[in-house]
């Protein structure tokens, strides 16, 4: 779908996703972001409209911001991978 781009590691909640993707420095992180929220949600729409339309923000699927957090020094991949594969736990 987006040259340059690895899904490492993801999960779901129910108001938001973790995602852990390694991608080329040539990749602008906006534009992967909005190419993921948009082709996400057309999906989303076209397969489960029923379920999801009532939990909409308006006509929105998703919401405008997202955060982005590089994997550097105190954080490295493998440690990041584990909080996401965490987070559908009860703590």
């Amino acid at each position: 779908m987006y040259s340059g781009v690895e899904l490492i590691e993801f999960s779901g909640e129910s108001d938001h996703v973790h995602l852990l993707v390694g991608m080329k420095p040539s990749v602008r992180l906006s534009d992967l972001v909005r190419t993921l929220k948009s082709y996400s949600s057309s999906k989303i729409r076209l397969n489960h409209w029923v379920e999801i339309r009532k939990k909409l923000w308006g006509t929105r699927f998703w919401s405008r911001s997202y955060c982005a957090i590089s994997v550097g020094d105190g954080a490295t991949t493998e440690i990041i991978k584990r909080y996401i594969q965490q987070q559908d736990k009860p703590r």
